[in-house]
């Protein structure tokens, strides 16, 4: 393997002494790297946005968005997948995240388990990845074995595969229908595709689930109407929710809100529109969900 030809690898000139100035100094040196990634991604957001529509679409024909990565990639991808239920209301099993070495790896790094070409088929056949499915190869070398044979699969059976690499021309790419790669050049600490490779996985991933989710009608503006309410936090934020799109008190929200067994989309609905929760519900499933649509077709 040839690490000076992959960018993520190259020494950065800006922290080749980093560790003889101040401690101040030195985290100076890091926030000037780290505000170069936005702009990295900024520059493939016409690819993000394709992959976006892609996904919608996919995930409104019965569809699953799954991410597959190793380490500091993979656990991306689960921390991504992880907030979409409670965010959005779906399913656990709408977007997955895999990692290799299985889930033991979210936690202690299992060495070797990234340079096994055949595992990531196998561990997307343990979840039935099918044709309807679309995959995300996460890795920030754009050359990491496990993504590359998880992506050769998804291919292979006419799935969507997208690929999300940091370093210039990714072996990954050749594997997949969309690239995402933004290049955020050399590391402060060379090699440590946690920093700023990583922020910028993490940027991208967050474009992709929330605007996956917008498109899929899972907010109403820019509120979550399809939240969750499994704690505390988020029932206030449900009745807060309620109560700001129909203009009704905190204890008309609470009522709305045990009236629509909890389901703040469905509260909006029936306040605004007065049809009983039978009606509310039908008309809503039948504009998918989508609550400014099915207020249109009301109104």
């Amino acid at each position: 393997m040839e690490l000076n030809n992959i960018t993520t690898e190259k020494r950065n000139d800006k922290s080749r002494n980093i560790e003889e100035v101040s401690t101040l100094e030195m985290l100076k040196i890091i926030n000037e790297e780290d505000k170069t990634v936005a702009f990295a991604v900024e520059k493939i957001l016409p690819e993000i946005a394709k992959a976006v529509e892609i996904i919608a679409e996919k995930l409104k024909n019965g569809g699953r968005l799954f991410y597959i990565g190793a380490g500091t990639s993979g656990r991306l991808g689960i921390l991504d997948a992880s907030e979409c239920p409670p965010t959005f209301g779906v399913d656990f099993e709408l977007v997955q995240g895999i990692i290799a070495g299985g889930s033991g790896a979210v936690f202690k790094a299992v060495e070797g388990a990234e340079d096994n070409l055949t595992q990531g088929e196998t561990d997307l056949c343990e979840r039935k990845f099918s044709s309807k499915d679309v995959l995300v190869g996460i890795a920030a070398s754009g050359r990491t074995p496990y993504v590359i044979g998880a992506l050769k699969y998804a291919k292979s059976i006419g799935a969507t595969a997208i690929s999300l690499a940091c370093s210039k021309n990714p072996a990954m790419a050749d594997f997949a229908d969309i690239s995402l790669n933004p290049i955020t050049g050399a590391e402060i600490i060379t090699g440590s595709t946690r920093m700023k490779a990583g922020t910028a996985e993490k940027l991208v991933l967050n474009m992709i689930s929330t605007g996956t989710m917008i498109n899929s009608g899972k907010v109403y503006g820019n509120l979550m109407v399809d939240v969750q309410a499994i704690n505390e936090k988020l029932k206030a934020r449900a009745i807060n929710i309620v109560a700001e799109v129909t203009g009704v008190s905190e204890n008309e929200a609470v009522e709305a809100l045990r009236n629509a067994d909890g389901n703040a989309k469905l509260a909006i609905f029936l306040l605004l529109t007065g049809l009983s929760k039978i009606e509310g519900k039908r008309t809503l499933k039948e504009h998918g969900g989508n609550l400014r649509k099915a207020l249109g077709a009301i109104q």
